[in-house]
């Protein structure tokens, strides 16, 4: 008989149901379709059902009743199971941390001047470079492994911190060996476009030519990505230089991302929206007519409270941009400059208690609306028969308990593609 695993006994199961082929939208992303008292049954790496505890238990007799002792059983009693987690924007390969700039920012030092100290990306950069694909794999796999014990089953990684065609190539190489290799999912970005290099500082738009005839190409040929990116800011890349990026990684068959509108209102949003992107991240400062251009478009919004909380800025408006009807996820933006996190349930905690997300919406943007954030809806972000068996069962007794006890760690167990990875109860 083919691996089953039987979890049964659930006070809720949060399946967060019926939108695969659209992601939750405005009222939407309070309904999450619970199953009060249910089981979910997993064969392989699929979810073979779902339903109510008596309708579980009948399903399982009537198609395993002759090889029962087989079966995996999971006890969910007083516990929830809820899709895997998802966090659709990380910068997790990379080597090296920064802890020394939190004292410099503490002590009243802008990101301006840590930059021209030698810090901010441009350390991270330096660091990436010298790394060995060996050394940058051993640090990711430790992130990895934090994310796995905080319920998250799927990531998203870009590149960014090489800014040398070989580097950016090196990074999403050691992302691919890592998907290859490791039971999360990763999903690679192609970032080259993260920041100027200091050797091009007084020349940008000779490196945005580097980035689309020579690493967007090459990117391409050899499958590193299935997006691409590019923070498009004041001081980093103009719209027209962020538009030009996109434009070429979309002839190539990468799928636009972008880093918009973080440290000023500068069009990032609308842009995400003319170019048809999957998703803009950040959006602190996005303007009204960005956000109702990103609504009208299709364009999930990828929000980072996390971010803004370490850097002690006041977070993206995440209740004006749910009720203009754009779709919101939530995401760590794990890198090592401003989100040093690999736990998306703080950012769940976070998103409610900077940004008013209320704890229902906060489950449908770390699920279903993540999954579209990164093109995998139709395998992930729900619990529903045929999708992939990704599960978390929480220690709590109802959703709302997650975003209750915060800084907490409440995972019980983790399925991913139906293999039990996480087993904390003992």
């Amino acid at each position: 008989m083919n691996s089953v695993i039987y979890i049964r006994n659930a006070s809720q199961v949060v399946t967060v149901a019926g939108a695969s082929r659209a992601p939750k939208r405005g009222p939407k992303m309070e309904e999450l379709q619970i199953i009060h008292h249910g089981g979910v049954v997993v064969q392989d790496d699929r979810i073979l059902f779902v339903g109510s505890d008596q309708d579980a238990e009948e399903f399982v007799e009537d198609q395993f009743g002759h090889v029962k002792e087989n079966i995996r059983l999971i006890d969910a009693s007083g516990k929830i199971v809820t899709p895997g987690l998802i966090d659709p924007h990380t910068h997790v390969v990379f080597a090296g941390s920064r802890e020394k700039e939190l004292e410099m920012r503490l002590q009243g030092s802008t990101y301006i001047e840590i930059l021209k100290q030698g810090g901010g990306i441009l350390y991270t950069t330096t660091q990436t470079r010298a790394a060995s694909e060996e050394q940058l794999l051993d640090e990711s796999l430790k992130r990895l492994n934090r994310f796995l014990e905080y319920g998250v089953t799927t990531i998203e990684a870009k590149s960014g911190y090489g800014l040398t065609v070989e580097d950016e190539l090196k990074q999403l190489r050691v992302a691919r060996r890592l998907n290859e290799t490791h039971p999360i999912d990763i999903v690679s970005t192609f970032m080259g476009a993260h920041a100027v290099p200091v050797e091009f500082k007084e020349n940008p738009d000779d490196y945005v030519h580097i980035v689309i005839e020579e690493m967007i190409p090459q990117v391409a040929e050899e499958g590193l990505a299935q997006f691409c990116d590019v923070f498009c800011e004041e001081g980093v890349f103009t719209v027209e230089q962020s538009e030009r990026i996109l434009e070429a990684g979309k002839r190539f068959g990468l799928i636009p991302k972008i880093h918009a509108d973080e440290i000023v209102q500068f069009g990032g949003a609308e842009l995400a929206a003319k170019v048809g992107a999957i998703s803009a991240d950040h959006l602190l400062k996005a303007s009204d007519e960005g956000i109702k251009r990103m609504a009208e478009a299709g364009v999930v919004a990828v929000l980072l409270p996390g971010t803004a909380f370490f850097l002690m800025e006041e977070p993206a408006n995440a209740r004006k941009i749910i009720e203009a009807g754009v779709p919101v996820a939530l995401s760590t933006d794990r890198n090592p400059g401003s989100s040093p996190t690999e736990s998306l349930p703080l950012i769940m905690n976070l998103a409610c208690l900077t940004m008013k997300m209320t704890p229902a919406e906060v489950i449908a943007a770390c699920t279903i609306n993540a999954a579209h954030a990164i093109g995998r809806a139709g395998e992930i972000g729900s619990i529903e028969v045929g999708k992939k068996a990704d599960l978390v069962i929480f220690d709590a007794p109802n959703y709302q308990y997650l975003q209750y006890n915060f800084g907490v760690n409440l995972v019980d167990s983790v399925v991913k593609n139906g293999n039990l990875v996480v087993e904390r109860r003992k």
